[in-house]
């Protein structure tokens, strides 16, 4: 496993870049292909966890992580599972039933490259794994900080989470009149729970104590309200070859969005002051907070 590390001074495209390298390491050897029928799945969580990708909450964990000097080994293992639980979200997204995408992240979606069957199974395969990461000893020695942390992701995927809220975007998608109070609880929901626990594991993993986990929930709500909105925008004014996926969905579906009742540049102002904000949530910590500011500007002004 890679020791590189990071300092206040590491640019910001290279930690982001090493994180994902590091992550994908260890993801690598916690899904290897068995022998035997069941081979498939596992190509297939590979597929979709291993491809081309950002790793943004996974980077989010590690810099969260080190705030509160925690080792690296354990700031990797929540890394890894948290992308797993991002990557069966997408799969499971990708699906006919849900968005019914061809294309993510430049190459043909799970249940094109491998069928409906085997992309349900593969999310779900994701999904079970994170959670036995968690639970690993070599996640944490403390039993306690494991249980929270299993806890803690259940309540961001699940139904009060990342699940409720797809369920919010489906029926949003015959709802054109939603205000931007409704958007803003579906994307806390559906894109702000994980990003949240992202942020917030760090301070898990380091028993860290009630303010500054406080400190970190607000930064990641200011964040991920802003980097939806950044995803609004690149719906609006992306291509295809710039964001990996197909754009103008939407619009298509005459669908609301922060784009849609904001305008396109009353939404970028809007990206712009919640990226503000949440900075400003960081001010009680006194170092290792500048990966963190870098990651907030960094979401909306990224053009995939």
């Amino acid at each position: 496993m890679s020791s590189a590390t990071w300092t206040d001074d590491t640019a910001f495209e290279t930690a982001l870049s090493n994180a994902a390298r590091e992550v994908d390491t260890v993801m690598d050897r916690l899904i290897s292909v068995p022998p035997g029928p069941e081979a498939r799945v596992f190509e297939a969580m590979r597929y979709a966890v291993l491809g081309p990708g950002k790793r943004l909450r996974p980077f989010l964990v590690m810099a969260s992580a080190r705030l509160f000097a925690v080792s690296r080994r354990s700031a990797l293992q929540v890394a890894a599972a948290v992308e797993m639980v991002h990557a069966y979200s997408l799969v499971h997204d990708d699906l006919p039933a849900m968005d019914n995408s061809d294309l993510r992240r430049g190459r043909p979606t799970c249940h094109k490259q491998f069928d409906d069957a085997t992309a349900v199974l593969a999310g779900d395969g994701l999904l079970t794994l994170a959670f036995e990461v968690l639970a690993n000893r070599d996640t944490h020695g403390d039993p306690t900080v494991r249980c929270e942390l299993v806890s803690a992701l259940a309540l961001a995927a699940g139904d009060q989470g990342m699940v409720g809220g797809q369920m919010f975007d489906l029926i949003a998608e015959h709802r054109p009149d939603l205000d931007i109070g409704a958007i803003t609880r579906l994307q806390r929901l559906k894109t702000g729970a994980l990003i949240a626990f992202s942020c917030e594991a760090g301070a898990i993993l380091g028993k860290a104590p009630h303010d500054a986990r406080l400190a970190l929930r607000g930064y990641a709500h200011d964040l991920g309200l802003a980097f939806q909105i950044a995803d609004d925008l690149l719906d609006v004014e992306g291509t295809p070859e710039m964001t990996g996926k197909p754009v103008g969905q939407d619009v298509i579906a005459g669908k609301a969005t922060f784009v849609s009742i904001l305008g396109v540049e009353r939404a970028r102002a809007q990206a712009r002051l919640l990226v503000g904000q949440a900075v400003a949530h960081l001010d009680i910590f006194d170092a290792n907070t500048e990966l963190l500011c870098q990651t907030a500007r960094f979401v909306v002004e990224r053009r995939a």
